[in-house]
């Protein structure tokens, strides 16, 4: 099993980014996948899910109507774009996989740092 995320680094306050991460190693559709992110001294903390299908979505109010998390089931990949980008939402994204408390996997992480 493999999470691979990517597309991580710099960006001024405002602007945008979006993350991928590529699965392997499992039945991708079966799982639902989450972002999670943990900022320094803070509690890692869920930012966003999407369901197996693909069909439904939530966000941390923290981040509403400014990130949209996506998939690709033909690709194994999930996708979370970062619009709107504010200094608090500085912090390593770590991409999770989840189906059971057995079957339950994470990436390394990317890191996300906005600031002028």
């Amino acid at each position: 099993v493999q999470l691979v995320e990517s597309g991580g680094g710099l960006v001024q306050p405002g602007g945008s980014l979006r993350l991928s991460c590529a699965a392997s190693g499992f039945t991708f559709s079966r799982y639902v996948m989450r972002w999670y992110r943990q900022a320094p001294r803070k509690e890692r903390e869920l930012v966003a899910a999407i369901t197996g299908a693909g069909d439904t979505t939530d966000y941390a109010e923290a981040v509403k109507g400014r990130f949209t998390i996506s998939r690709d089931n033909a690709k194994n990949t999930v996708y979370l774009q970062m619009n709107s980008l504010k200094p608090e939402d500085t912090a390593v994204y770590y991409c999770n996989a989840w189906r059971t408390s057995i079957t339950n996997y994470w990436g390394q992480g990317t890191q996300v740092t906005v600031s002028s």
